[in-house]
């Protein structure tokens, strides 16, 4: 044999393994691994996979997939006791969890599993895990501001506006509406302005720090997962002040599991806010998960998001529907269309009176389109009213947050 046919026979080198009780449990994992790295993987028991991380063989890895499901939670000391090896060679770690308690999830991701993804696996899932893996690390001349801490005192004597915002559809906006309305509100008196606070509850994808250009603490997680022992000090000290007007509870710096929080953790976060703050705002994901139910009921008022089209009126139906069917409160949601059609275009203001119809509702705020100046602002992490104040955006969520504190002060006299 030639060195040529020699070299042409050696194996591929291992670039990752699957490490689980039987991978035949999880075939939708196979195929997926065979996809994006063709005979370059290979699978091995726990015990196998802790002993083939110390050897020299291992060097070549990028990464391994744990994947585990209820029955695997017995074993949890040594799932965490393999991640840990891994992270000390150097070898990456994603989580495949098959109906695995929050807390589990929580400990693997805390003792160092980079990435997270449920089984079975959504289309894209492990190929978009993986990417998030190559991803070069951030560098310290781009890390956050640090941390600033509030000066704000707990007062326990305040009874605030709940109103939470929800997008129908990826891209509707209900972050940047969030993010402006709290600051329109913070901003709406010089001499006396109401305390208000964001609370960005999107465990997986929150950008509210990005938009404000704030750090995203480690105090954040360790609130979260320990709401039992929070008080209002607690509760202030895991905030960030924006120009010491806005006051903010980031999402995690770490992807988590949504039903990590139970509807009991967030009826304490909300009611702790509302006593501390004369207006909450809370930036919702745009899953519907089983604490959404217990935000609608503490919500004055719930805002969701959507656009001209198909994909927002479909979920806006199917909303509609799911509440219902729980006999919820659907008469607090308040319709909001972004990028609203303009004046003069009569086509689109007759698709969207259509579309009221049809889902018979009431879309009472509409909004413009604010351009490439709200991506600016929102990249530069700053609100719209000081990166871009006259933004045709930025002025009717300026008179949205007028109305809406005017019609609070009046409740309050009794007016």
């Amino acid at each position: 044999m030639t060195n040529a046919t020699a070299r042409a026979a050696e194996p591929a080198p291992i670039k990752a393994c699957t490490v689980c009780r039987d991978v035949q449990n999880f075939d939708l994992l196979i195929e997926d691994m065979e996809t994006e790295l063709g005979e370059a993987w290979g699978d091995l028991s726990y015990h196998d996979a802790a002993v083939f991380l110390t050897q020299t063989e291992a060097n070549t890895l990028d990464f391994i997939a744990i994947a585990m499901d209820e029955e695997d939670e017995k074993h949890v000391g040594v799932i965490v006791d393999l991640i840990k090896t891994a992270r000390d060679h150097d070898v990456d770690v994603i989580v495949i969890a098959e109906e695995v308690s929050p807390m589990v999830l929580h400990q693997l991701l805390k003792q160092g599993a980079k990435e997270f993804v449920p089984y079975p696996l959504p289309e894209g899932a492990l190929h978009e895990a993986i990417e998030r893996l190559k991803a070069p690390a951030p560098q310290p001349a781009a890390a956050a501001p640090e941390a600033k801490v509030t000066k704000l005192k707990p007062t326990g004597d305040r009874e605030g506006v709940v109103m939470p915002v929800h997008s129908l559809a990826g891209g509707a906006g209900g972050t940047t509406f969030a993010v402006n309305l709290a600051w329109e509100l913070a901003t709406i008196s010089k001499d006396d302005a109401p305390r208000v606070c964001v609370l960005d509850f999107d465990l997986q994808m929150g950008a509210v720090a990005t938009y404000l250009d704030l750090p995203q603490r480690e105090a954040v997680f360790e609130l979260l997962t320990n709401t039992d022992t929070m008080d209002s000090e607690s509760f202030m000290q895991a905030l960030q002040p924006y120009e010491d007007k806005l006051h903010v509870l980031t999402a995690p710096a770490e992807m988590l599991p949504l039903d990590l929080l139970t509807p009991e953790d967030i009826e304490r976060i909300i009611d702790t806010a509302a006593a501390n703050f004369d207006y909450v705002i809370v930036d919702m994901p745009s899953t519907v998960v089983m604490w959404t139910e217990t935000v609608l009921t503490k919500a004055h008022v719930y805002f969701t998001l959507m656009e001209l089209d198909m994909r927002s009126a479909q979920n806006a139906l199917r909303m509609i529907r799911a509440l219902k069917s729980e006999d919820l409160p659907v008469e607090k949601l308040r319709y909001i269309m972004n990028r609203a059609p303009k004046f003069t275009d009569m086509a689109g203001k007759s698709r969207l009176k259509r579309l009221a119809e049809s889902l018979d509702i009431s879309i009472e705020v509409q909004l413009p389109d604010g351009g490439k100046a709200v991506t600016e602002a929102n990249d530069q992490g700053t609100p719209l009213a000081e990166a871009a104040k006259k933004n045709p955006l930025r002025k009717e969520i300026q008179k949205l947050a007028e109305s809406a504190h005017a019609l609070n002060q009046a409740a309050a006299s009794g007016s």
